[in-house]
Protein backbone atom coordinates (compact mmCIF):
# COMPACT_ATOMS: atom_id res chain seq x y z
CA UNK A 1 0.00 0.00 0.00
CA UNK A 2 3.16 2.60 0.46
CA UNK A 3 5.18 1.86 -2.51
CA UNK A 4 1.95 2.70 -4.19
CA UNK A 5 1.37 6.18 -1.90
CA UNK A 6 4.75 6.71 -2.83
CA UNK A 7 4.06 6.46 -6.42
CA UNK A 8 0.88 8.72 -6.53
CA UNK A 9 2.95 10.92 -4.47
CA UNK A 10 6.01 11.00 -7.02
CA UNK A 11 3.43 11.00 -9.80
CA UNK A 12 2.00 14.67 -8.09
CA UNK A 13 5.23 16.05 -8.04
CA UNK A 14 6.00 15.20 -11.74
CA UNK A 15 2.90 16.94 -12.55
CA UNK A 16 3.07 19.76 -10.60
CA UNK A 17 6.66 20.90 -12.00
CA UNK A 18 5.19 21.06 -15.58
CA UNK A 19 7.20 19.85 -18.42
CA UNK A 20 10.30 21.16 -16.83
CA UNK A 21 10.71 18.15 -14.44
CA UNK A 22 11.17 15.16 -17.54
CA UNK A 23 15.06 17.30 -18.55
CA UNK A 24 15.31 17.77 -14.21
CA UNK A 25 14.73 13.94 -14.15
CA UNK A 26 17.34 12.94 -16.65
CA UNK A 27 19.52 15.66 -16.01
CA UNK A 28 19.50 14.07 -12.21
CA UNK A 29 20.23 10.20 -13.58
CA UNK A 30 23.35 11.37 -15.62
CA UNK A 31 24.44 13.91 -13.08
CA UNK A 32 24.95 10.93 -10.21
CA UNK A 33 26.14 8.35 -12.67
CA UNK A 34 28.92 10.50 -14.17
CA UNK A 35 29.59 11.86 -10.30
CA UNK A 36 29.22 8.05 -9.39
CA UNK A 37 31.95 6.87 -12.06
CA UNK A 38 34.31 9.96 -11.07
CA UNK A 39 33.80 8.29 -7.09
CA UNK A 40 34.85 4.85 -7.61
CA UNK A 41 37.32 6.12 -10.36
CA UNK A 42 39.34 8.70 -8.42
CA UNK A 43 40.95 6.86 -5.63
CA UNK A 44 44.31 7.37 -4.06
CA UNK A 45 46.44 4.82 -1.97
CA UNK A 46 46.81 6.12 1.54
CA UNK A 47 50.21 5.69 1.98
CA UNK A 48 52.58 8.69 0.47
CA UNK A 49 54.11 8.22 -2.77
CA UNK A 50 57.81 7.15 -1.29
CA UNK A 51 56.70 4.20 0.30
CA UNK A 52 54.61 3.38 -2.47
CA UNK A 53 57.25 3.46 -5.00
CA UNK A 54 59.57 1.62 -2.48
CA UNK A 55 57.06 -1.08 -1.73
CA UNK A 56 56.37 -1.58 -5.41
CA UNK A 57 60.26 -1.74 -5.97
CA UNK A 58 60.16 -5.04 -4.07
CA UNK A 59 57.16 -6.31 -5.59
CA UNK A 60 55.16 -6.54 -2.60
CA UNK A 61 51.64 -6.84 -3.82
CA UNK A 62 49.30 -5.24 -6.53
CA UNK A 63 47.08 -1.84 -6.31
CA UNK A 64 44.21 -0.47 -7.77
CA UNK A 65 44.41 2.89 -6.61
CA UNK A 66 45.50 5.48 -9.64
CA UNK A 67 48.47 6.27 -7.28
CA UNK A 68 49.33 3.02 -6.63
CA UNK A 69 49.20 2.32 -10.19
CA UNK A 70 50.88 5.07 -11.40
CA UNK A 71 53.84 3.76 -9.03
CA UNK A 72 54.04 0.34 -10.93
CA UNK A 73 54.10 1.89 -14.16
CA UNK A 74 56.64 4.18 -12.95
CA UNK A 75 58.97 1.54 -11.27
CA UNK A 76 58.27 -0.72 -14.73
CA UNK A 77 59.36 1.85 -16.75
CA UNK A 78 62.53 2.72 -14.89
CA UNK A 79 63.36 -0.70 -15.55
CA UNK A 80 62.89 -0.81 -19.01
CA UNK A 81 64.72 2.55 -19.96
CA UNK A 82 68.07 3.17 -20.66
CA UNK A 83 68.53 6.71 -19.56
CA UNK A 84 66.78 9.45 -17.28
CA UNK A 85 65.86 11.24 -20.38
CA UNK A 86 63.95 8.72 -21.98
CA UNK A 87 62.31 7.76 -18.56
CA UNK A 88 61.67 11.24 -18.13
CA UNK A 89 60.21 11.45 -21.27
CA UNK A 90 57.70 7.58 -20.96
CA UNK A 91 56.50 8.34 -17.83
CA UNK A 92 55.37 12.23 -19.11
CA UNK A 93 53.24 10.15 -21.99
CA UNK A 94 52.07 7.41 -19.38
CA UNK A 95 51.00 9.70 -16.92
CA UNK A 96 49.23 11.90 -19.32
CA UNK A 97 46.95 8.75 -20.11
CA UNK A 98 46.03 9.15 -16.36
CA UNK A 99 45.38 12.62 -15.99
CA UNK A 100 42.86 12.70 -19.02
CA UNK A 101 41.18 9.60 -16.69
CA UNK A 102 40.77 11.78 -13.98
CA UNK A 103 39.81 14.24 -15.62
CA UNK A 104 36.94 12.31 -17.61
CA UNK A 105 33.28 13.33 -16.51
CA UNK A 106 34.68 15.49 -15.22
CA UNK A 107 33.13 18.68 -17.48
CA UNK A 108 29.82 17.23 -17.88
CA UNK A 109 29.81 16.80 -13.92
CA UNK A 110 30.02 20.48 -14.12
CA UNK A 111 27.86 21.62 -17.05
CA UNK A 112 24.92 19.55 -15.96
CA UNK A 113 25.13 21.12 -11.90
CA UNK A 114 24.51 24.18 -14.01
CA UNK A 115 22.22 23.55 -16.00
CA UNK A 116 19.77 22.07 -13.26
CA UNK A 117 18.79 25.24 -11.63
CA UNK A 118 17.80 26.91 -14.98
CA UNK A 119 16.12 24.35 -16.06
CA UNK A 120 14.44 25.43 -12.30
CA UNK A 121 14.27 28.94 -13.19
CA UNK A 122 12.66 27.94 -16.88
CA UNK A 123 9.98 26.21 -14.50
CA UNK A 124 9.14 29.37 -12.45
CA UNK A 125 8.98 31.40 -15.56
CA UNK A 126 6.41 29.10 -16.68
CA UNK A 127 4.68 29.48 -13.46
CA UNK A 128 4.74 32.96 -13.00
CA UNK A 129 3.54 33.26 -16.74
CA UNK A 130 0.19 31.45 -15.40
CA UNK A 131 -0.15 33.29 -12.49
CA UNK A 132 -0.75 36.53 -14.19
CA UNK A 133 -2.31 34.64 -17.06
CA UNK A 134 -4.97 34.20 -13.68
CA UNK A 135 -4.34 37.04 -12.52
CA UNK A 136 -5.87 39.29 -15.86
CA UNK A 137 -8.95 36.53 -15.34
CA UNK A 138 -9.09 36.98 -11.94
CA UNK A 139 -9.48 33.14 -11.25
CA UNK A 140 -7.33 32.16 -8.21
CA UNK A 141 -8.62 28.73 -9.20
CA UNK A 142 -8.83 26.94 -12.64
CA UNK A 143 -8.70 23.62 -14.22
CA UNK A 144 -4.97 24.46 -15.18
CA UNK A 145 -4.46 25.86 -11.88
CA UNK A 146 -5.11 29.51 -11.37
CA UNK A 147 -2.82 31.40 -9.47
CA UNK A 148 -2.38 28.89 -6.88
CA UNK A 149 -1.34 26.71 -8.96
CA UNK A 150 1.23 28.93 -10.78
CA UNK A 151 3.05 30.17 -7.66
CA UNK A 152 3.38 26.47 -6.93
CA UNK A 153 4.64 25.46 -9.82
CA UNK A 154 6.96 28.54 -9.93
CA UNK A 155 8.50 27.42 -6.56
CA UNK A 156 8.55 24.02 -6.64
CA UNK A 157 10.60 24.31 -9.99
CA UNK A 158 12.97 26.83 -8.61
CA UNK A 159 13.56 24.11 -5.29
CA UNK A 160 14.06 21.19 -7.71
CA UNK A 161 16.02 23.04 -9.57
CA UNK A 162 18.25 23.51 -6.58
CA UNK A 163 17.82 19.81 -5.31
CA UNK A 164 20.02 18.29 -8.40
CA UNK A 165 22.42 21.37 -8.16
CA UNK A 166 23.32 21.59 -4.66
CA UNK A 167 24.36 18.25 -3.65
CA UNK A 168 25.90 17.64 -7.19
CA UNK A 169 27.91 20.81 -6.72
CA UNK A 170 29.19 19.44 -3.59
CA UNK A 171 30.51 16.07 -4.15
CA UNK A 172 31.55 17.34 -7.35
CA UNK A 173 34.18 19.60 -5.32
CA UNK A 174 35.08 17.30 -3.03
CA UNK A 175 36.03 14.75 -5.77
CA UNK A 176 37.83 17.44 -7.84
CA UNK A 177 39.85 18.35 -4.61
CA UNK A 178 40.47 14.63 -4.03
CA UNK A 179 41.71 15.07 -7.98
CA UNK A 180 44.25 17.36 -7.58
CA UNK A 181 45.79 15.55 -4.37
CA UNK A 182 45.96 12.76 -6.94
CA UNK A 183 47.85 14.74 -9.68
CA UNK A 184 50.13 16.14 -6.81
CA UNK A 185 50.81 12.56 -5.80
CA UNK A 186 51.26 11.77 -9.81
CA UNK A 187 54.48 14.86 -9.66
CA UNK A 188 56.03 13.48 -6.38
CA UNK A 189 56.46 9.87 -8.15
CA UNK A 190 57.65 10.90 -10.80
CA UNK A 191 60.02 12.90 -9.15
CA UNK A 192 60.83 10.25 -6.97
CA UNK A 193 61.51 7.69 -9.61
CA UNK A 194 63.42 9.67 -12.03
CA UNK A 195 65.79 11.00 -9.15
CA UNK A 196 66.64 7.67 -8.65
CA UNK A 197 68.69 5.24 -10.70
CA UNK A 198 67.15 3.26 -12.96
CA UNK A 199 69.16 0.20 -11.73
CA UNK A 200 68.75 0.43 -8.56
CA UNK A 201 64.85 0.38 -8.91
Amino acid sequence: MGFWADEKTLLFYYEMGGFVMLPLLIVSVILWYALAWRLLTIRRSQQEPRVLVEQVGKGRKAYTSITGQAAVLAVESAKASPTRAHLKSRLHEQFLMIRMRLNQHKSLVRTLVAIAPLLGLLGTVDGMIETFDSLGEMALFSQSGGIAGGISKALFTTQMGLVVSIPGLLIGRIIERRQQTIEIQLDQIQDLVCSAKPKAL
